[in-house]
């Protein structure tokens, strides 16, 4: 079924805005003050608003606001919170068997997880999958295969990217601040070439992949590259989404110089963008691996590569593993989640966010100067605030907006490598009315702004 205002399912908690206190409210407050007593001060966080319960696509804070959740625990709660049959399972096979370690006496979920994802990631070739716990691990395991494979050292990433916090993904990631700095040393052999933004670069798909190929001639050489790693639509950076055309080039260089093609769908992937994966945006592209995370198991840790057979076989048994990857209950839960997926459409679910979302907010380019696009796909949209006029980065609104945001009951995210795109992840089960209503404390937000010696800013003529 595909429901035009959002998901029929019975919520436990209400689906509408309620702000009865200042935010971060009383118990909130308490909550922090023990949080900095004890929790390194490394583990940031958006907004100091600590949460008891959740259902849908609302959170209810300890002192009972109930706010409308625009970020999905970073694209993680794709299905909406606490949805009941993952809960039932993780439940029940908690009560069952909650670890033995699969490479040492394995069990039946970790094969049912590995046959969906070889069914519903690109491709008809055989694939074989690894289970891991998170999406970091899943991208350092893909690029140990693509060496065990090809035989070669270099990795390829895009501009702009993002791939995680262990020391091989965070020397992945494109921005030093705050992921890398003060981090180091990296490992070598990985090298960054620029993407197709097309909004700041104004090329073609097809332009763009020659400047990325020329790039990776010129300054890496492909006959060293193992793998070219890529989010076809980048999430932290910015919900960049090349333009037509550059995967499909990009793959056809990779396959005629023996890379192995890469989509770290760990974001986007598991029906967020109305497609199963978002490299089904981009054309016929299969990529050789795909790793996915996040939105998988409902909230619970686990994380996947998948990919041709021969390169995931390449690797000696033992190569590759871990203690909890695939943990029973984690697989328990992935199971349900890719039940209640199919079983309730979210598939359509996320296409119908993506109209209404294109409705209420894609025309701000048009409304305020300072929003230089709206851009995305499914439940997954980037706002690129720039200065009134220009297509400079405007990071202290997106700074305002997301203060604005949070004291008013709204999470939204924020993205870019300039800090200035507002990031929007809903889950795919959020109403149409939920998301008028964000909108409208956003559009407040944008009104309030004052800059620096600036005058408010006011819609664009």
């Amino acid at each position: 079924m595909s429901l035009r205002e959002g998901s029929s399912r019975s919520f436990s908690v209400p689906q509408e805005r309620r702000v009865a206190t200042a935010l971060p409210g009383p118990n909130s407050l308490a909550l922090q003050a023990r949080r900095v007593a004890s929790v390194s001060r490394g583990a940031g966080t958006l907004a100091n608003i600590y949460m008891d319960h959740a259902a849908g696509a609302v959170l209810v804070d300890v002192d009972g606001n109930r706010l409308i959740d625009l970020g999905s625990g970073i694209g993680v709660n794709t299905i909406g919170h606490a949805h009941p049959d993952v809960a039932a399972a993780v439940a029940e096979q908690a009560t069952k068997l909650m670890h033995t370690l699969f490479t040492v006496t394995p069990y039946e979920n970790y094969v049912r997880v590995a046959e969906k994802l070889a069914q519903i990631t690109p491709g008809t070739h055989e694939k074989h999958s690894i289970l891991v716990n998170s999406g970091a691990e899943a991208v350092e395991n893909a690029a140990k295969i693509a060496r065990r494979f090809t035989g070669r050292r270099a990795i390829v990433v895009l501009d702009h990217a993002f791939h995680g916090r262990t020391n091989m993904t965070m020397a992945m990631t494109y921005r030093p601040w705050p992921e890398r700095e003060g981090m180091g040393p990296f490992p070598g052999e990985i090298y960054s070439v620029p993407v197709s933004y097309p909004f700041r670069d104004g090329l073609t798909g097809e332009e763009a992949a020659e400047r990325t190929i020329d790039y990776i001639e010129t300054h890496v050489g492909p006959r060293d590259v193992a793998a070219f790693f890529a989010e076809p639509i980048q999430g932290d950076g910015g919900i960049v989404i090349p333009a037509p055309g550059y995967f499909t080039r990009i793959a056809e260089y990779c396959r005629d110089n023996g890379i192995v093609f890469v989509a770290d769908e760990i974001q986007a992937g598991i029906a967020r963008t109305g497609a199963w994966y978002s490299i089904e945006h981009h054309g016929d592209v299969v990529p050789d691996l795909v790793c996915t995370a996040k939105g998988i198991a409902g909230g619970m840790p686990l994380a996947a590569v998948t990919g041709r057979a021969e390169i995931m076989d390449a690797v000696q048994p033992g190569g590759i593993g871990g203690t909890f990857g695939g943990n029973p209950v984690s697989t328990a839960a992935a199971l349900a989640v890719f039940d209640v997926i199919e079983r309730e459409d979210l598939i359509g679910e996320a296409q119908r966010v993506e109209r209404t979302l294109v409705s209420r907010i894609g025309g701000w380019t048009d409304k305020y100067d300072v929003v230089g696009e709206v851009r995305g796909k499914g439940a997954m949209f980037g706002v690129e605030l720039v200065e009134p006029g220009t297509r400079k980065p405007n990071p202290a609104l997106l700074k305002h907006v997301l203060k604005h945001a949070t004291e008013h009951g709204v999470v939204p995210l924020d993205a870019g490598s300039w800090d200035s795109v507002l990031r929007l992840l809903p889950p795919v089960v959020i109403s149409d009315a939920l998301i008028d209503d964000a909108a409208g404390v956003l559009e407040e937000a944008i009104e309030s702004f004052q800059g620096v010696g600036e005058p408010g800013i006011t819609p664009a003529s």
